[in-house]
Formats: C-alpha cells, sequence, structure tokens
C-alpha cells in the first residue's frame, strides 16, 4: 500500500487549461489512479461529511474546513474562498482523495491529493461504521508544481441538526458561476449546468431571453460580445436573430453553444440533482412563451420523481405586467424581486429582495407565515455571508461564490 500511496503522488501533473486570459488553468490528475479505486457507498459519504479542524496547513486554508458530497464528487470548501473540487475512492480500505484546490476571490490554483488510512477511518468508513476519527493527510502544491505542502484535516463533527433538517438553498448564479470568475465553463451553459454542483449548489439562476422567432434561450447579455461568446459573423442585439442563426453562428466563450430554455431546463432535471431554477427573465415578451416550457418542466420533474422548484423570475413592472396579462397568472410558480404587495398580487411562490436591504426578517416572516419562501439576491462578501446566515431567515442565497455559501451553511451548529 505504501508504495500504491507513492505511486499515486508521482503521477499527478498539472494539465494546463484553456487561454490564461478567460481561464484560470486547472489542474488535473495526469493518471487515471482514482479511477481504479471503488466508488463509495452512499452510508460511506454520509459518515465522511462535516466539519473537519486544519491540523496542518491552517495558514492557507483556515482552523476549518467543511467536507460535502455532491453528485460529481467531494467538496471541501473554506471561509475565505479557497475551495477543492475533489474525486475519492477506496482501494484495500483506504480511502483516496484526489484533485484540485482553487481561491475562488483570486487565480491562485493547485493539485491536492490526500487519503485516510486504514486505522485512521478509513476501514470503518467502508463497512457503514463510524469510525472513532476521521484523519485525512496529503499535500497540496501551487501552479503547474506536484504536492509539496503537507495538509492534514481531522474530524471535528458532523452536520448539526439544523443544517440537516434544513433545505437552504445555495443558488449560482448565471447558470452557476460568472465568466468574469475564469472557471473553466461558460456561463448559462449546460456545461456551466454540470460543472456547478462540484461548487456546492444546490440551485441555479438563468437569464432567459427570445429570438426573433420567438424560441427562448439562455444568455446574459442584451448583445453578442466578445466577453460571452467567441468573434463570430453575427453582432449587435442578440433577440434580433433566429434560434437556427443564434444556434449555428454563436458559440460561448468556452465553445459551448447557447442552450435554449427547453434544453435546459431537461437537462437540469435529467442529468443533475440541482433542485431550484429561477428563470430571471430578460424581457417581458418572453413571458407568454416561458411558462408552457416552465409548465412542461415541472411535469417532466414530478413524473421522474425530481422535486424541482422552476420560479418565473419577475425582476421590474414591466414583467410583473406581463405575467398578470396571462390567464390565471396566479398559479403560474413565479419568485418576485418586488415588494411584498407584488407577491402577494400575483401569488409568488418566493420573494426575492436585493440583499443590500437587509435581512428583513419581519418581512421574511411574513413571507413565512403565507406559506412562501424568501431569497436574497445576489450577495458574494464572506463577510456579509456569514452574517446574513447568522442573523437572517432567508430560505436561500443567490450568489456567485456558492462554495463560500456552503461553508458558513454546513458550519452551523
Amino acid at each position: 500500500m505504501k508504495t500504491k500511496l507513492l505511486y499515486l503522488t508521482g503521477l499527478i501533473v498539472f494539465l494546463i487549461g484553456c487561454n490564461k486570459d478567460t481561464v484560470v488553468p486547472v489542474p488535473s490528475p495526469g493518471s487515471a489512479f482514482i479511477n481504479e479505486t471503488n466508488p463509495l457507498h452512499k452510508q460511506s459519504k454520509l459518515i465522511m461529511e462535516g466539519v473537519y479542524r486544519v491540523t496542518t496547513g491552517s495558514e492557507k486554508f483556515g482552523e476549518y474546513v467543511v467536507l460535502k458530497w455532491n453528485r460529481s464528487g467531494v467538496l471541501f470548501t473554506c471561509n475565505n474562498g479557497l475551495h477543492f473540487i475533489m474525486q475519492a475512492g477506496s482501494l484495500d480500505s483506504v480511502i483516496f482523495v484526489q484533485g484540485y484546490w482553487r481561491d475562488g476571490y483570486s487565480d491562485a490554483t493547485g493539485l491536492c491529493n490526500m487519503y485516510i488510512a486504514k486505522n485512521e477511518g478509513g476501514a470503518a468508513i467502508m463497512t457503514g461504521n463510524e469510525p472513532g476519527n476521521i484523519i485525512l493527510r496529503g499535500a497540496y502544491g501551487k501552479e503547474s508544481g506536484l504536492p509539496d505542502q503537507t495538509l492534514t484535516l481531522e474530524f471535528l463533527r458532523p452536520f448539526s441538526a439544523k443544517v440537516k433538517n434544513s433545505k437552504f438553498n445555495i443558488l449560482g448564479h448565471r447558470s452557476g458561476g460568472r465568466n468574469s470568475d475564469r472557471l473553466p465553463v461558460s456561463e448559462n451553459s449546460l456545461a456551466m449546468v454540470r460543472f456547478t454542483e462540484k461548487l456546492g449548489t444546490t440551485g441555479i439562476e438563468v437569464d432567459p431571453r427570445i429570438s426573433s422567432d420567438g424560441v427562448v434561450f439562455i444568455y446574459h447579455d442584451a448583445d453578442i460580445n466578445t466577453r460571452l461568446t467567441q468573434k463570430g459573423p453575427l453582432a449587435g442585439d442578440v433577440s434580433a436573430y433566429t434560434w437556427k442563426q443564434l444556434s449555428t453562428f454563436v458559440t460561448l466563450i468556452h465553445g459551448e453553444k447557447i442552450p435554449s430554455l427547453e434544453e435546459l431546463l431537461t437537462f437540469t432535471i435529467d442529468s443533475t440533482e440541482l433542485n431550484f431554477v429561477y428563470l430571471d427573465m430578460k424581457s417581458a415578451e418572453a413571458v407568454p412563451v416561458v411558462i408552457p416550457i416552465q409548465k412542461r418542466a415541472i411535469q417532466r420533474a414530478a413524473e421522474k420523481g425530481r422535486v424541482v422548484t422552476i420560479v418565473l423570475g419577475i425582476p421590474n413592472t414591466d414583467v410583473l405586467d406581463a405575467l398578470m396579462a396571462y390567464p390565471d397568472y396566479q398559479n403560474v410558480p413565479s419568485l418576485c424581486e418586488l415588494t411584498v404587495e407584488d407577491v402577494r398580487m400575483v401569488n409568488s411562490k418566493v420573494w426575492a429582495p436585493r440583499w443590500t436591504l437587509g435581512t428583513q426578517n419581519d418581512l421574511v416572516q411574513q413571507m413565512h407565515n403565507e406559506g412562501r419562501l424568501a431569497v436574497c439576491w445576489t450577495i458574494d462578501s464572506p463577510n456579509w455571508i456569514k452574517n446574513y446566515l447568522e442573523t437572517g431567515s432567508f430560505d436561500g442565497l443567490l450568489t456567485n461564490f456558492p462554495y463560500v455559501v456552503a461553508y458558513y451553511h454546513y458550519i452551523q451548529e
């Protein structure tokens, strides 16, 4: 086993990603070692989840790390924007964890590989028994270097009952992340919807627009530009083109195609575990076209046994008026960013005030008393995220840094 541990460390290499101007290079294991391990059972994963004390490496990663599994792997997240995107598997009662770390507020990144030895929790985890202790030992690197800095995490406690019983929504902005944060996939793409679960999101916000021939697609800006797309033959107002033109000639900055709303919702329901989709309407004209698509997606989720909240966002009075012109509008699941009076008028499921207005606990409580949710947008500062989770009573936060929200949510006692 010692030979295998050395083999794992020696085979780690750094795979440089896309153009440095648009993406932070993503460290990636150059070996298939982790693919040679056995996948962990659900019970083993649940045993591993919790709050860990950083006993070696705290000068960089802070005093505590939260470990949370997701569909794609395991996330370690810290209080300062640093987080680890990892894969894990077992071999001979040893659990291996392999991946990379990234600072969400800078370009810093590097490889990381760790393990849980058989007598330090590995064997007990594999049999589904609660171990007396869990110790993750390993190392992390910097940029293209191999992991050479010691990192040790020691299990402190499982998630609290408050956290386990919570249905708190961690919503990723622009389908899970922005291009400006130099992620390896494009905002508002299917690739981002797939990737964002690795960052700790449980739901997403997306930006529906409508083409000149009436197809609803997902794209943030009003125009075709090099912030979002590769250079191509189209320019100007994105909604001035037909869907065939957009889907044929526009390529997002990391090579993906613009998704239609129907494609994105189908993908979210069929291929992820995300359970909340916030449709941040960019056009009042699109409202009567979006609602039938929303209805079909909700039905699809129900048929597949998935509980997915899909709400039509109301960011302004134009969209509000367009919704109210729709037959039976009070039964359209919606999220209203306006006043609580507007929420009641259209019977929105969710009230979503801007974060700069404060926690507004009295109004949030009113929404709760009426059977509605309250979600705050868009909050990114670690200090404010911490404050809102400690003093507020929102049911979710929309953010560009879901791993920071995840840290402060899951560490609650």
